[in-house]
């Protein structure tokens, strides 16, 4: 009897290959001067699998450790630990929620040259407890040993009921909107 998977190869994410950023945005009138941080997420987990030269049967599920954003802006150690104490304790409450999921559901993928690919990915991206629907588009070139993917998308804070950060005594407030960034390397596992 045949295995369900047969055929199917596995990639687990490479998280120090990997580079995935989240940026926030200024709003307001100060939005011309203000600085919209921009932060990496360090701490990747996951794994994607597909059968070689379609992505039949594709799927991927990551985590990431809340804790491990990390302020990439050049910004002074006192505003430094404001920005970190404001993300990690007022918006993201990392104690009472420690790790953001995302699990596919459906992927279809659009062949754009060899072993390269057009994939959209529709999944549940569980944030802050809420779980919604959420879909990614990427380029994604799959070879025998690493699978690298990369794209970027969008996401409303509101959608998973986070706080609308303000910082510096409310001087800086942020947009609802974040813009995410992602290239991704998965090493290909026996």
């Amino acid at each position: 009897m045949p295995q369900a998977d047969a055929g199917v190869v596995h990639f687990v994410i490479d998280s120090r290959a990997s580079l995935f950023t989240v940026q926030a945005l200024a709003s307001g009138i100060v939005a011309v001067v203000a600085h919209s941080p921009k932060f990496a997420i360090r701490d990747i987990a996951g794994a994607a699998a597909y059968v070689p030269g379609n992505l039949q049967n594709a799927s991927l599920r990551m985590t990431i450790n809340v804790a491990s954003l990390e302020i990439m802006d050049e910004v002074s150690k006192s505003d430094r630990r404001e920005i970190e104490r404001v993300m990690f304790d007022e918006v993201l409450e990392k104690n009472f929620y420690p790790t953001v999921e995302f699990k596919s559901s459906r992927v279809s993928a659009t062949k754009t040259g060899e072993n390269m690919y057009r994939v959209n990915i529709a999944g549940d991206l569980t944030l802050h407890g809420a779980t919604r629907g959420m879909g990614l588009d990427a380029q994604v070139v799959a070879g025998e040993d690493t699978l690298r993917a990369q794209g970027s998308f969008t996401l409303m804070q509101s959608d998973y009921g986070l706080r609308i950060a303000s910082v510096a005594g409310g001087t800086l407030k942020l947009k609802d909107e974040l813009k995410f960034s992602y290239f991704i390397i998965g090493r290909r596992q026996n």
